[in-house]
């Protein structure tokens, strides 16, 4: 392995207590350490920083003065790394095993026409079960986490290609990252990670799922995807990520289905009195979508590879969205 190709981590930082010493422990164990291991804090006000520079003192520490978001973070953090071709980005809650960066790494040197790369998630503190395998995007602009919630030790996934990579554990080209602009901002959280990984797909780059790349991963809990935090960002930005990134033909193609995707969730997230929420995310999604379709005109003209090639590395199907097979594909 290339030892000259070094990466850096990047953790975004809020109120996640006893979790981020646990994680910093597990990079310290790294068979490849990072060449810098950056902190990102969003105004936390717990004690999650309670003696990490004591302990911890070769990490960099960025404390901001509010909370900024998840993407906004993590793009400041990359504008500090330095005499790094790769960068990982690694949650709090995230703990890796210790071949995690080097198995990432070994995968980016062997397969240079990749340029993103997911991790094998497990869900920690749960019996044998997975987190994820990667993101699946299908046509109607819906995207869900591979295998999330089946059994790992039924799991037979080898490394290979997936649409894009969850951001709770990743990592990228740091060129390739910048030339995409890093993160959407205006996403704050949620679905700026499949969003990147569409962004980047039609520059010409794609994603690696690499099954040796282990974390575990405790995430949010089924009470905490129902957040009204959680319900209002991933359905906001789902609407703001298809209109910027699906190309040409397809954007019409597949309209309608991408509108039957928003209906079914109003009318799913009114049925789980969360009426209020959904509504305003779409309403919001709506008034903002001159700003997308701005952002379209430029990110399209960036598109190098054939529509073709775009629609195949998404799922498809009318139905299977809304089925429990999704989590196979």
């Amino acid at each position: 392995m290339d030892e000259m190709n070094q990466a850096a981590v990047i953790i975004v930082n809020w109120n996640s207590g006893k979790d981020l010493e646990k994680c910093l422990s597990a990079l310290n164990n790294q068979t490849r350490p990072p060449r810098q291991t950056i902190v990102v804090d969003n105004a936390s006000t717990d004690d999650s920083l309670f003696g990490m520079e004591e302990n911890f003192s070769d990490v960099e520490l960025i404390r901001l003065d509010e909370n900024t978001g998840f993407s906004h973070a993590n793009n400041l953090g990359v504008q500090k790394v330095q005499d790094c071709d790769w960068v990982a980005f690694l949650n709090p809650d995230a703990f890796a095993e210790p071949d995690w960066l080097e198995s990432l790494l070994r995968a980016g040197e062997q397969n240079p026409e990749f340029a993103f790369f997911g991790s094998h998630m497990l869900r920690h503190g749960a019996d044998d079960e997975l987190d994820g395998t990667g993101d699946v995007y299908h046509v109607s602009g819906l995207a869900w986490r591979r295998d999330c919630g089946l059994k790992a030790s039924a799991n037979h996934r080898v490394t290979g290609e997936v649409f894009s990579a969850c951001a709770a554990a990743a990592m990228i080209r740091k060129d390739i990252f910048l030339a995409a602009e890093g993160f959407d901002i205006n996403f704050n959280s949620y679905f700026e990670d499949v969003d990147l990984g569409f962004r980047i797909r039609l520059m010409g780059y794609r994603c690696l799922y690499v099954a040796e790349a282990v974390v575990e991963h405790v995430g949010s809990g089924s009470t905490e995807r129902y957040s009204d935090y959680a319900i209002y960002h991933g359905n906001r930005n789902l609407v703001w990520s298809y209109v910027k990134n699906m190309p040409g033909i397809l954007f019409w193609i597949y309209l309608p289905q991408h509108l039957l995707a928003n209906v079914a969730a109003l009318i799913w997230f009114t049925f789980k009195r969360k009426g209020g929420v959904i509504f305003r995310a779409k309403w919001d999604a709506l008034k903002d979508l001159p700003r997308a379709w701005t952002q379209r005109k430029t990110i399209q003209q960036t598109r190098k590879v054939s529509i073709g090639a775009i629609r195949k590395a998404m799922a498809n199907g009318w139905f299977l969205p809304y089925s429990k097979k999704k989590r196979r594909v």
